[in-house]
């Protein structure tokens, strides 16, 4: 499979003008429901707020919401605003994998089946699960043309082939079978699983804020691109999977770069938080707007802290890319909080908890009695899981943090960010949208999109046109 750059009948000698509604995959286009092959993706706890989601969908733009860490009431609340603000139109919500806790993985699953959520952004993702593959193939039909016809569309974000391969294929037999004999599918669907892929659109996600292994766009795209054309041999269902582009996106030039590149849409994420819409405090946006390009540190991702993933925050005027540091290195040099030293104990309650590890230890106890009982009963046998369990209370906090605005504590904001953001902010200085309440998320999406179009018509049209040797278009 092809993927074309602009799906216009063009030819290689028409100098007219590209329109940013023809850039990346037509399919993309009508699958959605959207003007343009662009997403603006979900953040975790309603930081792609449904303000966000529902300002997309009014414009005709595809945007996800930031389920990720909500109770399930206020995600319903949510999907029954979309229903009825935005109806059939482009919106989707974040399926995001749960490792420590797949019970909570479902909970989501059977929350979006129930409510009929009709598209997802599974994140986070490192090999198929039960509950997705539930979500993937409940409802599948054959439609009277003899195709399949599959309600649920999955767009799954990822940075590693070997993750993305999964994604190219039918959804494991195994899992497949699994939910056939517990009555959790039909066998109609269970047997037309193997015509489909497990997700419709891959998004290579490169040096995108939050969770990140910061590969090179330009690496990463081309070869998700040709793993999805590769695949397509063995799997014919495999064509019609579209390859998008995130992580770097934050002005026209590097989004045309990503179409010439392969990609079948691009998806945002950074530069939407410093907008009207975005779900955190006002002074996170205030910090963001003076954000530039180098401002941003790779930490330990909080909710992996034991696996050594990795996320990108900010950096400038805060104290948590280095606190986040010490304690991922506290907990692989130590099994126990009684083998840190004094000072770096009395350091690590005053300075970072603001409370002593027991305090810490009783909110984190009921907490994991609810959501997860048997990470609960693994650290009341083994003192280095407890430590890590306080350990990740610290990153919670952080988020907390930001999400409210401390003022007192806003050093140790945790703000998931990617150069993207610094991109943009110096593009927007001097222009009616510097200041992030008159940005607006659709409007962010008109600028890149029409941006990107321009810039490719003039880079076409510079290589097309007969200059003298040496001279310059």
């Amino acid at each position: 499979m092809t993927t074309s750059l602009v799906q216009t009948g063009r030819t290689a000698g028409d100098r007219g003008p590209i329109a940013a509604e023809h850039l990346g995959s037509a399919a993309f286009r009508a699958d959605h429901g959207a003007r343009y092959a662009y997403a603006a993706g979900s953040m975790y706890k309603a930081v792609a707020s449904e303000e966000l989601v529902v300002r997309m969908g009014r414009a005709g733009l595809l945007s996800y919401f930031g389920a990720g860490g909500l109770r399930a009431d206020r995600v319903v609340a949510a999907v029954r605003r979309f229903e009825r603000e935005i109806g059939d139109g482009p919106w989707g919500v974040n399926l995001l994998a749960s490792h420590e806790n797949p019970a909570k993985e479902q909970e989501q699953v059977e929350l979006f089946l129930r409510h009929r959520v009709r598209r997802v952004e599974a994140a986070s993702f490192i090999v198929p699960t039960r509950p997705l593959v539930q979500y993937r193939i409940s409802g599948l039909r054959t439609a009277p043309d003899g195709t399949v016809h599959v309600p649920h569309r999955v767009m799954a974000k990822v940075s590693r082939p070997e993750v993305a391969q999964h994604f190219l294929e039918p959804p494991p037999r195994r899992l497949v079978d699994e939910l056939l004999a517990d009555g959790a599918v039909t066998a109609e669907e269970a047997a037309l699983a193997q015509r489909i892929t497990l997700a419709d659109d891959l998004c290579a996600e490169a040096d995108s804020g939050g969770h990140t292994d910061q590969r090179q766009l330009v690496v990463l795209l081309p070869d998700m691109v040709h793993r999805r054309d590769g695949a397509a041999a063995r799997h014919p269902a495999a064509a019609r999977v579209r390859v998008g582009a995130a992580g770097g996106l934050g002005v026209p030039e590097a989004v045309a770069a990503a179409f010439v590149l392969g990609a079948d849409f691009a998806l945002t994420g950074s530069i939407n938080q410093c907008t009207a819409e975005c779900g955190t405090s006002d002074r996170v946006k205030d910090m963001l707007q003076q954000a530039e390009v180098q401002d941003m540190a790779v930490v330990p991702a909080g909710d992996m802290l034991e696996t050594g993933a990795r996320a990108q925050v900010l950096r400038r005027g805060l104290f948590y890319p280095a606190r986040a540091n010490r304690l991922y290195e506290l907990y692989r040099r130590h099994d126990s909080l009684d083998d840190l030293d004094e000072r770096t104990a009395e350091q690590l309650q005053r300075r970072y908890f603001r409370r002593t590890f027991d305090q810490v230890w009783e909110e984190t106890r009921a907490y994991y009695a609810q959501a997860n009982p048997a990470s609960l009963h693994r650290a009341e046998q083994d003192p280095k899981h407890k430590m890590l369990l306080i350990f990740k209370a610290y990153f919670v906090q952080s988020i907390r943090l930001a999400m409210n605005g401390s003022e007192e504590h806003q050093v140790d904001y945790q703000i998931n960010c990617g150069p993207a953001l610094g991109a943009l902010n110096a593009r927007l200085r001097g222009t009616p949208q510097e200041h992030w309440r008159e940005r607006h998320v659709d409007e962010l999406a008109e600028l890149l999109m029409r941006g990107a179009a321009d810039v490719l018509t003039r880079r076409l049209a510079g290589l097309t046109t007969d200059t003298a040797p040496g001279s310059r278009t």
